[in-house]
């Protein structure tokens, strides 16, 4: 099951790991407050989903492992590859901010959401999710959450997977990891591809009858070297290319408009130092990711009519300090980003460069029942200037395994270059006056250990203001919510089984209209068992969203438009044949429930997946 520390965890607080690497223990996290501390400590609420828990759930998908978590409802527009919005409690999918290894990933285009959807599975060795808000740790797009996807490991294992499915889906990769000396190399590539099913059957255009696929290959590489006992770094680069096939629903009115295949091609290059002596610690982080997004039309190809291409630069230096104070931590720290991006088509081109530098300073400190978190930071942005947040928590262990957990928050998430600074190609005109988005979040906790049920209560309210929407031929702060919401996990073990239940009910609504935001379900349950018996281990896993509106009201939608709710069933069994090699099989959405995410794209359906790996 997931990692949840129990409240008997005892306090711990390290040397932190710049680069997100695996710790080695699943109790300690880096997310929360970029350095190394038990998730005891931590008091918003958090997740770590492991290598193993991949492996164990047979995820296809990142999309399909953060389906699982508490909070995380997501709306898809057809299978795997297809865009995919994923809202963390209630609030938008640009509000989710997405980080590989610590780094914040690049955002190009207009829509400013993070795209869970592209990131490979053949690269995640871990998972970190934070819920709530964390702009004064990392600056813009932590309001609702943050995901840390890590591809570093402390595993010197070599590994080869293969699998095959239903809809001719394959997926074969391979890690390599060899130790020399105080270095350790590691390489590791992946393809995965499958033909998919017509995402759109409603579509008026003949041109969409066909199978909307997916392909991928990804290629990854890394260097540690560990200098001396305080001294260490390392240098790593990934690739990955993704093709996408998808629909439009109705014939375009122009060739410019016709675009219907998507090709991503996505490098990044990171490097880093750490030190660590005594009570001290520091880290030296820096990154460079380039993207070309294309979108063309299968019918006339890619360097004709119907193209557009989003080139997308992003360079971010990270200096961070921490040291530990009594029963705790004090960190401070420097991170610049830079974003250039090339949109254009076969006649128009737009230009935008913004850098952006934050100083952020953040602690956490423990006497006797009591821990306190405190996060402040300031960002000078090119476009808007200076932008602080801050948030604060408290929280008491009032009985011995019990702990009530209060905390405020304040986040804000720039608009995207598009949006500040239009779109030649699509009429969109720039808009100097463009404010960031700013939330004000509270959230109140208790948890404890009853018996053998470890469970945890929240009930939390964010406050939205300045959202931006798209109004006639610009981009402009109109809108305002407010998202409340009660959330419960808990987990137990009876015998062989580990269940793990969470129960969410939110009520997101516009300020203005009133209106339920569209694509979250109000109410969702999710519940996971895990055992095992005669070597086999087994995971099932059912899910149940309640109805939601697929839109907003408007001249042109009068209504909003109802999709139903609907419930999955999962079941996956894995059994090790020797030490080495291990076998899986995976039946999704065992029982073939028919059911829509966002209106008009239908979902897989019933999916079979048989897998083995095999590690030396």
């Amino acid at each position: 099951m997931i990692k949840k520390a129990s409240l008997l965890t005892a306090l711990s607080v390290t040397a932190f790991s710049g680069w997100a690497q695996d710790s080695g223990s699943d109790n300690l996290v880096v997310t929360a407050n970029r350095f190394q501390q038990s998730t005891k400590t931590v008091l918003a609420p958090t997740e770590v989903v492991t290598r193993e828990d991949i492996e164990r759930w047979q995820s296809r998908s990142l999309i399909d492992v953060l389906r699982r978590l508490p909070g995380v409802d997501i709306a898809q527009n057809g299978g795997l590859g297809q865009t995919a919005s994923v809202y963390v409690r209630g609030t938008e999918a640009k509000h989710l901010l997405l980080l590989i290894d610590g780094v914040p990933v690049a955002r190009s285009g207009i829509s400013n959401d993070p795209e869970l959807n592209q990131i490979p599975l053949s690269l995640v060795q871990r998972v970190e999710y934070i819920r709530g808000p964390r702009s004064a740790v990392y600056g813009s797009g932590a309001i609702g959450g943050v995901v840390n996807v890590i591809t570093m490991t402390d595993s010197e294992k070599s590994q080869v997977n293969a699998s095959i499915g239903s809809k001719g889906y394959q997926t074969y990769d391979g890690t390599l990891r060899q130790r020399f000396g105080d270095t350790v190399a590691t390489a590791a590539g992946s393809y995965t591809s499958t033909r998919g099913f017509n995402v759109q059957p409603d579509s008026t255009w003949t041109h969409d009858e066909d199978r909307d696929g997916y392909r991928n290959k990804t290629f990854w590489g890394s260097l540690q070297h560990k200098f001396d006992d305080h001294f260490d770094g390392f240098f790593r680069g990934y690739s990955f290319s993704n093709n996408v096939d998808y629909d439009l629903g109705s014939a375009p009115y122009s060739p410019d408009y016709s675009a219907d295949e998507r090709q991503l091609y996505v490098q990044g290059w990171d490097t880093g130092l750490n030190f660590n002596q005594g009570i001290y610690s520091s880290q030296l982080l820096a990154s460079y990711q380039k993207s070309k997004d294309y979108n063309y039309s299968s019918i006339y190809g890619r360097y004709n009519d119907g193209t557009t291409l989003d080139d997308m630069e992003q360079r971010y230096i990270q200096w961070g300090n921490s040291i530990t104070v009594g029963k705790g931590s004090l960190g401070a720290g420097v991170d610049w980003k830079q974003e250039r991006l090339v949109s254009s088509n076969q006649s128009t081109s737009d230009s935008y460069d913004r850098d952006n530098t934050g100083l952020y300073l953040n602690g956490m400190q423990q006497f006797g029942d009591v821990t306190l978190e405190a996060s402040g930071r300031e960002d000078k942005d090119d476009a808007f200037g200076w932008h602080g947040t801050w948030q604060t928590a408290a929280g008491w262990e009032f009985v011995e395994n019990y702990r009530l957990t209060l905390s405020y928050g304040t986040s804000f998430l720039a608009p995207s270059l598009g949006q500040q600074y239009g779109a030649k190609r699509f009429g969109i005109a720039s808009n100097p006056d463009l404010k960031p988005e700013e939330s004000k979040q509270w959230e109140a906790g208790v948890e404890g250990l009853t018996g053998p049920v470890d469970w945890r209560l929240s009930a939390y309210r964010y406050e939205i203001d300045n959202l931006i929407t798209y109004s006639d031929t610009a981009y402009y702060n109109i809108n305002s919510a407010t998202i409340k919401g009660v959330e419960w996990t808990g987990s137990v073990d009876t015998g062989i089984f580990s269940h793990r239940v969470t129960l969410q009910y939110i009520d997101p609504r516009d300020d203005e209209t009133n209106e339920v935001l569209p694509r979250r379900a109000k109410r969702q349950a999710k519940y996971q068992l895990d055992w095992s018996i005669f070597n086999v281990d087994m995971d099932l896993a059912w899910e149940y969203f309640g109805k939601r509106y697929d839109n907003r009201t408007s001249i042109y939608n009068p209504e909003q438009r109802v999709l139903p709710s609907y419930s999955t069933v999962d079941l996956s069994a894995s059994y090790p044949v020797t030490s080495h090699l291990t076998v899986r099989g995976k039946i999704a959405n065992l029982f073939d429930k028919e059911y829509e995410t966002a209106y008009g794209y239908q979902t897989a359906g019933r999916e079979y997946t048989l897998s083995g790996s095999y590690t030396f």
